[in-house]
This record gives structure tokens, sequence and C-alpha cells, in this order.
């Protein structure tokens, strides 16, 4: 047999010779033509130019809008995108798929690293999905300042989940955003909703950054807890107790219970002494274990009793209505100073006026404010 003009002897199956013949039009090597006609060029051709080809904007509206979890992929992938040329594409596919979200619950879970975040989210999203809910998790990976690379983890350490038919999981690099929310976060909720997912789950890096963003994006804020994290994490636990609608000790489990029940009667002792709440919720304090699953159906149990009291006092669309808003100003400031850093003139001006202020001859807030009125001039 001869096979990319090499004799041999051997006797192939039909499927290896259709693969060798393949792989000899792939590497533009002519095949001998002795060799039994069992691939079609044609064909080949064919297939290349289908996985090159995008699809349009409209094919990947209708697509999302079917569930299909390549095109969500590829769709989250565009708007994720920093090309200028993506943005219009992205826009459009976002504002077509708008009518179809908001019908989502959306939470987002935080705390320390080492709590067990992904552990727990796994261990929940499996528990709604055995009850016939679509999970969607958005995880915010950890990225480097000085590479920018992210390990992308999430989806490893969800295995289980990420292999559930009613589970989407989203790894997504937190890059330079305030809090470790990847930028296009708010986006990709609503193509999650679009899709059909009815529970947006949205996991933070939990580092002690400002969690401001998530809580803004969501309708229930959880922090996760753990016994002996320390006492320097004092300040960090309560900026996030103030926003959090509840506490979940994880890891209440083996000789850990006791800690945990005395951790649990602390905790609610000290949510008494924070203001309240606009909704008029007062925040809970439970325990779980994400290995046990012990008190996970208590924590799906206490999530639907803030959103039904929030849906019959109106704080709940009127706290989305708000969230619209700040992201409206988010979105106009992210932009603006995009349009800022990406002009050229105040690009030459930055190097200057940056030289100037590390070398004390102006201060930071005059060349600040020579770049702007440069800037507004234009």
């Amino acid at each position: 047999m001869n096979l990319c003009g090499k004799k041999t002897t051997a006797t192939f199956p039909p499927k290896v010779l259709f693969l060798q013949k393949a792989f000899c039009i792939l590497k533009k090597e002519k095949p001998n033509q002795d060799s039994p006609e069992i691939f079609n060029a044609a064909v080949l051709k064919k297939i290349q130019q289908a996985r090159m080809a995008q699809p349009s904007t409209e094919e990947l509206i209708a697509q999302v809008l079917a569930g299909e979890i390549s095109a969500l992929s590829r769709v989250i992938t565009l708007i994720e995108s920093s090309n200028p040329n993506h943005f219009s594409k992205a826009n459009k596919i976002i504002n077509a798929c708008l009518p179809h979200a908001n019908k989502s619950i959306r939470i987002g879970i935080t705390g320390v690293p080492g709590v067990g975040k992904s552990t727990f989210i796994e261990a929940f999203g499996k528990h709604l999905s055995s009850q016939g809910k679509k999970i969607a998790v958005l995880t915010i990976d950890p990225s480097s300042s000085v590479s920018h690379g992210s390990i992308l983890g999430d989806k490893t350490r969800m295995e289980e989940l990420a292999k559930d038919p009613n589970a989407y999981v989203r790894p997504s690099a937190s890059g330079e955003t305030l809090g470790g929310v990847a930028r296009k976060t708010r986006e990709t909720i609503i193509l999650c909703e679009a899709a059909g997912f009815d529970t947006i789950i949205i996991e933070t890096v939990g580092v002690g950054q400002s969690e401001t963003a998530v809580h803004s994006m969501v309708d229930f804020f959880l922090l996760l807890q753990i016994t002996g994290a320390g006492d320097e994490l004092q300040g960090i636990k309560r900026g996030i107790m103030e926003m959090a609608d509840a506490i979940v000790i994880n890891k209440s489990d083996g000789e850990n219970i006791p800690k945990t029940t005395q951790a649990k009667t602390e905790l609610g002792r000290a949510l008494h002494l924070f203001p309240s709440k606009k909704s008029g919720w007062t925040p809970m304090v439970t325990t779980c274990s994400a290995k046990t699953n012990e008190g996970i159906p208590e924590v799906e149990q206490m999530i639907s009793k803030y959103i039904e009291h929030t849906k019959n006092n109106g704080s709940f669309d009127s706290k989305r209505a708000e969230q619209n808003e700040f992201w409206l100003f988010e979105t106009i400031n992210e932009q603006l100073k995009h349009h800022f850093y990406s002009n050229t003139d105040i690009q030459d001006l930055l190097e200057k006026t940056k030289k100037a202020v590390q070398n004390n001859e102006s201060s930071p807030f005059a060349a600040a404010q020579l770049l702007l009125e440069k800037y507004f001039k234009k």
C-alpha cells in the first residue's frame, strides 16, 4: 500500500487509511494515486472551511436562545475580548438576549481562600440540579498582577458539576478589576439567563478586596466562613458581613462541629450590631459541610425564604433597578477610562508627565490636570 508516496506492505483497515490520507492532505502532500480512493478531498475541505467559518450574529443569537452551550461559550469569549472590532457584535447579541433575561435567581458567594468555595458550590449546584434546576456557575479566577496569567482551575475543582447536563461552569480571569470581578461578568449573566439557566452563581476571588461589584449584580450575597481564621481577618470580615444576606460556616463535620456551632452563635450576635437592611431582611447564620452535604438543603431553603420575602415587599425589583443604574455609570466610567488611555496624544503626553512626576518636577495633581485639559480640548 502506498500512502503519501511511501511504500508499505502492511494492510490497514479503512478507518486508518481514511485518517492517513486526511493527514497527507493537511500536510499538502499528494497521496499516491495507486492507493484506494477511500477519502474524498472535497469533503475534508468543506470540514476545514466549516470549522474556520465564523457564525453570523443572528446565528449566534438563535443558538444561545436555543440553549446551545458551545454558542454560549463562544459569545462569552466574544464579549470578554478587548478587540474593538468585537464590541458592536457583542452588544448586538446582548441587546437581543436582554428580553429573554432577568428570569433567574442570582447568587454571589465569597469567602477567604481555603474556605471551600468551590467544594461548596459543587455540592450546592448538584443539589439544585437534582431538583431539575439549571445552574450556571461563573467563577472569577485569580490572575497574576505581573503576567496577567490565570490558572482557571475552578472547572477542574468542580469536576462533577462541570459534567452535569443541567450545569454550566465558566471560569474567567479576574485580570485587573477590583474585587476579582471579571470585566464582563454582568453581560455574561444576561447571556446565561437567555440560554435558559434559572440559577446563576458567581464565585469571587475572596482575597479581601472590595466585593461591592459582585454585591451589585446579585440578588443574594452569601459569605462563606470557617472557624479559626484568626483575628487578622476581622477588618475584612466586617466589611463583607455588612453586605452579606447570610453567613454559612462551612466544614461543619467531625470534630469541627462544636467549633462551628459556637461560631454560629457568635456571628449571629454580631449581625445584630449591623444596620438594618433596606429590604427588611435579617441576615441569618447557618452551618454546613460541603463534604458530607449536611446543611446544603437548609441553605437552599434560606435563599428561597429570602427571595419570597423580598419579592413580597417589592425590594427584589427595586434592588435590580438600582443595580441596572449602578452598572450604567460603571460602564460609562469604564468606557471613558478606556478612551482616555487609548488616545495617542494622551499616551505621548503621559510619558512626559510621568517622568516629571517621578523626578518631583511636577505634582501628580498638576500633571493629571494637564492631561485632562489636553483630553477635553480634543
